[in-house]
């Protein structure tokens, strides 16, 4: 995950001092020459390091902060603001036309993502009751077109396409289209290059003149780190970008990037791709990621992420077995599937406060959500329903059936009875406390080491 490295190295820096209770100036300054030696290796621009260090140092080495009762929570404090400032004071909207459609031209190098987050902004937008728009404007790279044909399918947007002519005769109609079919947003997929070279750009410029579009946004892979602040400079003077789209910020990345593109551009980031997923995309929030980089979590998005995976009218069906204690396997078999949608272990509990660039991947059991499916999977219609008559013998053919052993089967059945006995106790209280209360034990129940080395929790369920 991106940020991890400069996430613990911070966090140890601020260790350091709440360790010294009251700090002097000398403190505060050798703290910002660690902070700034994080921020270098985490590949975040010189220039923008310089700044952003000297900045929390003014502020930092103020009367009023050391002489304050926690001044180091004040400069913890003074860190996070500047470094929401670093991304963007407020979170970027996309810039939608007054008269539909709006237009979004999206453009970047291959390999960014470009077609892939297009179709994963569509998406996005289908959600909040847009009717979008995919335009096929690559008609270089082998199979772009048939590959925005697919993600756009998942993502149920139509696709326009017009095969491997003119990129500029096919945004035109695509705009056309969109106007005739009453599609209130067009995406167009722009060409890329391995490289930024003349042609690129120039028929870049072709399709900006021809669509206005009202939005230009850059997608640049956040893998690439100081390159991709580069790209975006050298795409915002040829073409005029508006914002950008940083993409595989999931991955093992130092994250530099997204902390230098606003300072170095003067574009915000509006999004960020989280996975391979089309479901794997947020709205970048500054002060979320600021969060998360110095180790508070993102419980906010963690909730967005959690009422969109599930409607309210299951939320109302789940409250309703608690009420009459008819929860039963099936009811559990799709709270898993409602966990897994998430997104990883790993990307859930660096949400949770405390736990964001402490995680140890070889600690987190990916695949324990799928060992608990596969037992309920073997199980018949009738043991979902009634786990309790499930004798000895059934349960070896279950952990037959599934490729797992007795014991596994024996303390998920434990677990199902102890939650079971807490919805006896709970049966006939109607007052809303109790059944979150309810809620809340189901989503910490220990499925015995989540993590390899035990006591993990589930996180809490949508």
């Amino acid at each position: 995950m991106a940020f991890e490295g400069l996430s613990e190295k911070l966090n140890n820096v601020f260790k350091k001092l709440k360790s010294r209770g009251k700090l002097t100036e000398s403190d505060v300054k050798e703290a910002m020459r660690e902070v700034r030696l994080a921020l270098l290796e985490a590949d975040v621009s010189y220039k923008v390091v310089k700044d952003f260090v000297k900045g929390v140092t003014e502020r930092a080495v103020g009367e009023e902060v050391l002489a304050s009762l926690t001044p180091a929570q004040q400069v913890i404090k003074i860190v996070n603001e500047e470094l929401c400032t670093l991304m963007g004071d407020s979170n970027a909207r996309i810039n939608f036309a007054s008269k539909p459609p709006t237009v979004i031209m999206m453009c970047g190098l291959q390999g960014s993502g470009k077609t892939t987050h297009s179709a994963k902004l569509a998406k996005l937008l289908k959600k909040e009751g847009h009717r979008p728009l995919l335009a096929a404007c690559d008609i270089y790279r082998p199979a772009a077109i048939n590959q925005l044909q697919v993600v756009g399918k998942k993502a149920d947007v139509k696709v326009f396409e017009m095969g491997q002519i003119d990129p500029v005769i096919i945004a035109k109609q695509a705009l056309s289209y969109a106007k005739d079919y009453g599609h209130d947003v067009l995406i167009i997929d722009t060409a890329g290059r391995l490289h930024i070279d003349e042609q690129l750009m120039q028929e870049l410029v072709n399709i900006k003149e021809i669509t206005h579009p009202d939005e230009i946004m850059l997608v640049v892979d956040a893998m690439t780190g100081q390159d991709a602040v580069n790209v975006a400079k050298t795409f915002d003077e040829s073409v005029g970008i508006t914002s950008v789209l940083m993409s595989k910020l999931d991955s093992d990345t130092r994250g530099g990037a997204a902390l230098s593109v606003l300072a170095v551009t003067g574009k915000p980031i509006k999004f960020v791709g989280m996975g391979e997923k089309l479901d794997d995309f947020e709205q970048f929030h500054p002060e979320r990621m600021a969060s998360r980089i110095l180790g508070m979590g993102d419980v906010l998005t963690l909730i967005e992420k959690a009422e969109n995976v599930m409607s309210q009218k299951e939320a109302e069906r789940l409250t309703k077995k608690f009420k009459e204690n008819t929860f039963d396997m099936d009811d559990l078999l799709e709270q898993m599937k409602q966990i897994k949608r998430l997104g990883s272990m790993k990307s859930i509990l660096g949400m949770l406060p405390g736990l964001s660039g402490k995680i140890n991947e070889d600690d987190i059991d990916e695949h324990q959500f799928d060992r608990i499916e596969a037992i309920i999977n073997s199980m018949t219609k009738a043991e979902r329903a009634k786990p309790s008559i499930i004798n000895p013998s059934r349960k070896k053919r279950i952990a037959n059936g599934s490729g797992t052993k007795v014991e596994e089967v024996n303390r998920l059945l434990r677990q199902f009875d102890q939650m079971q006995s807490m919805m006896k106790k709970l049966t006939g209280a109607n007052n809303k406390m109790a059944l979150r209360k309810a809620r809340k034990k189901l989503a910490g129940m220990n499925f015995d080491k989540i993590t390899g080395q035990g006591g993990g929790n589930l996180p809490p369920l949508p």
